[in-house]
């Protein structure tokens, strides 16, 4: 699956997915089963499991590059059910399934199949592979604004690049750093209200970053004469330089960005470097060559049948030719972003519109009709919750009623409430109640709170204790000072907080054994009763601290494919173990196993001598009897309770002898 590199808005908050390996993967791998399958004459191997999850991944690889994703995935699941024991096989398809989650919006599978895809690169030692699942997991935990993270993943990326001297790799990485510290500093920046340019230090330190990783990717992508990544790398570094307030240089780099996605017929590049260009000139106070990129922008969004863009260009040149005081245009391109913002049911828009609307036609002094949509913005300010929007829409409605010669007092109380929060503020009532419990704090009496205090305060005919600060010895050391009053403030706490060592007598498991006076124990019995004691009370905390392996799905055991009951068992990680296993398992549980054996009867002494003759000298058995004998083998299972339920006979009187 060769996912495209698409560059959407011009955004770095859109990754490069590093997979462009995955597809040449599970070609080659394909072409190793069948050499496999000819070498072995045609024959029905054991690979049975393995050509089926292939197969499935193969066609899951079609899918995803045919644009339906969510059908590729089904493939790829069945595909890791079907399970193999190619380590490549399986690394390719944990890398498509993770791009193909993310596409998806399931960025905590992408991670975790993308953090599947990293295990297997380092247990398999490809370096390359390491360095592309690194990159894709950066792109994700990005998204996810996980940035430290993120950072720590495309390093890792940029410096196995290196080291392999892969140039093509090493942009990709270059580009992706990129994008995280745009998107860090982007997602810092939103805090506040900040134009371009003005924001705080540690956001222009992430931008800075920025540019130097995407100049980096730029300089690197005129070498390697990638035309299209020069594009993406000039688009973000415009987007960059207009957030750090270099406007020169991001109208430098757009218009870089627009000259190659002409040269590549590429329309919806062409409309983002023409709305980037007519924001950059705003700021320079250029509105009509900003016009001129906002009516091209929007001729595109047209081309595209994009109404979204189409309404926010129109918003865009309403506000340009407001700025140029062009006011009957600026009205025409207004209501036509409201009309198509309550075809899309977007209020925000619609509120948007019918601000700028009222503000374009009390400018031209119709204020009738500049009221009638300062109500109309105040009313969905009230139905979206916005209190910024519903003050200011209150302000505009109070002036123009004054404007109108109506009475300014017809606004209800709760909008002059708003009005006069907005206009006076006044010291916030946090600040208030903390100043009320600081007096109260520093009239409060710590001694009296104190368990000396309290026993202080319970004797007779005794001075009650100052209120001022206790009185302190500074004849010793000020460290033992500091501990004495922390003992005699915090007594009662540190006294609930200990532990008793006396271990309660209804408490079987744990309690020491009580040995006689007369049992000498030496030293090594005592620390064996110690150590039981120690694995009897932490036994629970030693078994939340034991690590379990990482379990990769579809991973089958070398040595041939599974199939029906045993394919399932090897799939949910119940695998039968080898030899080596069971024979390390026998020497280490050797002692625990032969304490359960039991003992075969003894044979009786006395008893032998009355035992019947056997009916078959030459065989020890009888010709009617089978080898095993049913009889024989209870003897055998069940000698120790048999022996446990045993009476004993009592032993006859000794016989008189008789003289003759």
């Amino acid at each position: 699956m060769t996912l495209q590199n698409v560059d959407i808005a011009e955004d770095p908050l859109n990754p490069i997915p590093d997979n462009t390996s995955n597809k040449m993967s599970l070609s080659a791998s394909a072409e190793n089963v069948a050499a496999d399958n000819q070498s072995c004459g045609g024959s029905g191997g054991g690979d049975g499991g393995g050509s089926m999850c292939l197969e499935l991944a193969l066609e899951g690889e079609r899918l995803c590059k045919a644009g339906d994703c969510r059908a590729g995935v089904a493939f790829f699941q069945a595909a890791i059910q079907a399970g193999t024991d190619d380590l490549r096989i399986l690394s390719a398809i944990y890398s498509q399934l993770g791009n193909a989650y993310f596409y998806l919006g399931d960025y905590a599978k992408a991670m975790q199949y993308h953090k599947h895809d990293l295990t297997l690169a380092r247990t398999m030692g490809d370096k390359l592979g390491e360095a592309k699942s690194s990159g894709n997991l950066g792109n994700t935990l990005k998204v996810m604004g996980k940035f430290d993270e993120a950072m720590i993943c495309c390093k890792r990326h940029l410096e196995i690049s290196r080291e392999l001297n892969d140039k093509l790799s090493e942009g990709r990485a270059l580009y992706n750093l990129g994008n995280v510290y745009h998107a860090k500093g982007k997602h810092i920046g939103r805090v506040g209200q900040q134009d371009p340019g003005e924001f705080p230090e540690d956001v222009r330190a992430c931008l800075q970053q920025a540019v130097k990783y995407y100049e980096e990717n730029l300089q690197l992508m005129r070498e390697l004469n990638d035309t299209a990544a020069q594009g993406r790398a000039c688009g973000n570094l415009g987007n960059t330089y207009y957030l750090l307030g270099n406007f020169q240089q991001a109208i430098h780099y757009h218009q870089e960005r627009l000259k190659i996605a002409r040269e590549f017929g590429d329309k919806a590049a062409e409309r983002r470097a023409n709305s980037n260009l007519g924001n950059s000139h705003i700021f320079l106070g250029e509105f009509e060559t900003a016009a001129e990129h906002y009516k091209r922008t929007l001729t595109l969004a047209q081309e595209l049948g994009d109404r979204a863009v189409e309404a926010q260009a129109c918003y865009s040149l309403g506000n340009t030719y407001t700025l140029l005081r062009d006011y009957p245009i600026a009205i025409e391109y207004h209501l036509r972003h409201m009309i198509i913002a309550q075809q899309l049911l977007d209020r925000v828009g619609e509120g948007r519109a019918c601000w700028s609307l009222g503000n374009a036609h009390s400018a031209m002094g119709n204020h009738e009709k500049a009221l009638y949509f300062a109500m109309k913005h105040l009313e969905i300010s009230k139905e979206l919750g916005d209190p910024m929007g519903q003050a200011t829409a209150q302000m505009n409605v109070s002036d123009l009623r004054k404007a109108l010669g109506m009475p300014g007092d017809q606004l209800s109380p709760d909008s002059q409430q708003l009005m006069a929060s907005f206009c006076h503020p006044s010291p916030a009532p946090t600040l208030r109640r903390y100043r009320v419990r600081r007096q109260s704090m520093e009239q409060l009496d710590l001694i009296k709170l104190t368990p000396d205090g309290k026993a202080r305060n319970g004797v007779a005919n005794e001075p009650a204790p100052s209120p001022e600060k206790p009185k302190i010895d500074h004849c010793g050391d000020d460290e033992d000072t500091f501990f004495d009053v922390l003992s005699r403030f915090q007594s009662e706490r540190m006294d609930d907080q200990r532990c008793s060592l006396a271990l309660p007598s209804d408490n079987k498991q744990n309690a020491n054994p009580v040995l006689p006076p007369s049992v000498h124990v030496n030293n090594g019995e005592v620390q064996e009763d110690l150590l039981d004691l120690i694995v009897g009370m932490q036994s629970k905390r030693m078994d939340e601290q034991r690590v379990e392996l990482p379990h990769l799905p579809g991973l089958c055991p070398p040595g041939g494919g599974v199939t029906g009951a045993g394919a399932a068992g090897a799939q949910g990680g119940f695998a039968t173990p080898d030899e080596g296993f069971l024979e390390l398992l026998v020497r280490c549980q050797g002692a625990r196993l032969e304490d359960q054996r039991s003992l075969p009867p003894q044979p009786d002494k006395e008893s032998t001598l009355d035992s019947p003759p056997s009916l078959s000298p030459a065989t020890g058995t009888g010709a009617t009897v089978p080898d095993e004998d049913f009889f024989s083998l209870i003897m055998r299972l069940q000698s120790g309770r048999m022996e446990d339920q045993r009476a004993t006979v009592p032993a006859p009187p000794p016989q008189r002898r008789h003289n003759n």
